[in-house]
């Protein structure tokens, strides 16, 4: 087995003394059983960024924000500084997601720290030590089917509450330990309120559930999760306990478009003041 070199400083260091064998290959990373300690973890080994098969990461970083202004315009302007940030901003998404999501409640692994393009974790195991399977590798009754669908539904809502949406949820990033379902591959994670894409993004990850376990239990073809919780997230209304019922009936009222129009412009002008502020600054510096 060939280690990659992003592993090599994490064991000179001592943080890990094994690599035990590798868990998978991915479109971003590569993941490996290590041994650090006396603990068995999960070493997530991101790929550099030209060898990324993952093409939509600019739709992806959307309203991730940055403190420091100049590193945010450079990123902005994809100067080779730019870039750079980009690339850390990317490597590090993930590890911030574990510890925001594992702080609301939701399920997923516990991140451990992240140094070099390398995410140590918890390993997410079967119950005997070996590594826990996807559910796509899991056959369900129909009963089961319903329960892990409504499981993964509440995770989702838990998810959306803390601010998040998955951005690529399907039954490849979804592992099942003895107590149920674990949500694995963050490192597209979206902010909900500062990307544009985020409701056509939730929409996918619930439907990818919905279609998945609608094989086992048809009845959740029917099922309308997708626009009722985001219907609850706009209006305020979305809390992790809140009782769904997979309905959800489209407005029949005509939209105003003058008004539409009105904030389409008003939007407009406030972007340019935004730029020219923005030139006035930068000619300052």
């Amino acid at each position: 087995m060939k280690i990659p070199k992003r592993l090599n400083p994490l064991i000179e260091d001592g943080l890990i003394q094994e690599v035990i064998c590798q868990l998978k290959s991915g479109k971003e990373a590569q993941v490996y059983m290590v041994r650090s300690g006396k603990n068995i973890l999960c070493a997530k080994v991101y790929k550099e960024a030209t060898q990324r098969s993952f093409k939509q990461a600019v739709q992806y970083q959307e309203g991730r924000t940055t403190r420091n202004s100049r590193r945010s315009r450079a990123m902005q302007k994809r100067t080779r500084y730019g870039q750079k940030e980009s690339e850390k901003a990317w490597l590090s998404a993930e590890v911030d997601a574990l510890y925001q999501l594992a702080a609301a409640g939701v399920r997923v692994p516990e991140p451990f720290g992240f140094t070099e393009g390398v995410l140590l974790m918890e390993l997410i195991s079967d119950g005997n030590g070996d590594a826990a399977p996807r559910i796509s590798e899991v056959s369900f009754t129909p009963a089961q089917a319903l329960e892990y669908h409504d499981r993964l539904i509440n995770e989702i809502v838990r998810m959306l509450c803390a601010g998040l949406v998955h951005g690529d949820l399907s039954e490849f990033n979804v592992l099942v330990d003895p107590n149920g379902p674990v949500i694995i591959d963050l490192p597209q994670a979206v902010n909900a309120a500062g990307n544009n894409n985020a409701a056509v993004m939730l929409e996918r990850d619930i439907n990818n559930m919905r279609n998945y376990f609608g094989l086992y239990a048809p009845e959740l073809l029917d099922t309308a999760y997708a626009k009722e919780i985001w219907h609850h997230y706009q209006n305020s209304t979305l809390h992790p306990d809140i009782s769904l019922t997979g309905e959800f009936a489209e407005s029949n009222v005509a939209a105003d478009v003058d008004a539409v129009i009105d904030i389409i412009k008003d939007a407009e002008e406030e972007e340019l003041m935004r730029r020219l502020r923005q030139q006035e600054n930068d000619q300052e510096e």
